[in-house]
């Protein structure tokens, strides 16, 4: 295989959660392009090393090594031009690049609050003890402290999403009349706690959960046949 993607995995190799790797995989679906996925795991950073970093997702196209899911989506939509845009043109890139710094400063912090402490359920043995002291020393406290009080919580996080659900109440996508990268920054993060943790962050009735549900579709339904939890 010429495309390679290091892929964030859970003790079961098919459990595939990193919010910034489901960017990338939608998007290379959303391009038409095959990838091979390698699972990979925290305390494996000798097999990325090459990479120069030590983070996924990592993409190697054709010989070229990429990182960072900004870059590499930027890197998608020039290197194959003729395939499907991911941000419809350079003013779409642009305001994509807000969405992608929002969701990286508010949208990630407020769903680790809900569902980090699950992900040590979820990851092998000898990852955990490198998860539990690396969470604990950014967040200043411990995994169950950090989620204690998420049954609180998650009603002023769904407050918070009211930017997307008025943006769902007048347009199908976040992108627009068709799904984009906007759609898919966003949905990594759901995808990230849906594929970890049994607990609900969207209600039923939320446009938010219906524009969820229609990008899992997405794609021959490759976020929906992920291993994860129904919720």
């Amino acid at each position: 295989m010429s495309r390679i993607l290091y892929d964030l995995a859970g003790a079961d190799p098919a459990r595939r959660f990193s919010p910034f790797c489901w960017r990338i995989r939608m998007a290379l679906a959303h391009k038409g392009l095959p990838v091979e996925t390698i699972p990979w795991r925290f305390t494996e950073k000798e097999k990325i090393a090459f990479s120069g970093q030590g983070l996924v997702p990592v993409l190697v196209d054709h010989g070229h090594v990429l990182h960072e899911s900004w870059d590499i989506a930027c890197w998608l939509e020039a290197r194959y031009p003729d395939r499907p845009s991911l941000f419809g043109g350079p003013a779409g890139q642009a305001a994509t690049r807000f969405l992608n710094s929002w969701a990286d400063s508010a949208l990630h912090p407020w769903i680790a609050r809900l569902v980090v402490r699950d992900i040590l359920d979820v990851i092998r043995q000898e990852d955990k003890g490198y998860f539990r002291e690396s969470r604990e020393k950014r967040f200043g406290t411990t995994l169950e402290e950090w989620v204690a009080e998420r049954d609180r919580l998650v009603v002023e996080f769904r407050k918070a999403l009211q930017p997307v659900r008025l943006t769902l109440r007048a347009q199908p996508w976040l992108a627009g009349a068709a799904p984009g990268y906007a759609d898919y920054i966003v949905f990594g993060a759901f995808q990230w706690a849906r594929c970890t943790s049994p607990f609900r962050l969207l209600e039923e009735g939320d446009p938010v959960f219906a524009w969820r549900a229609r990008v899992m579709e997405l794609f021959g339904g490759l976020a929906r046949d992920a291993l994860g939890y129904e919720v």
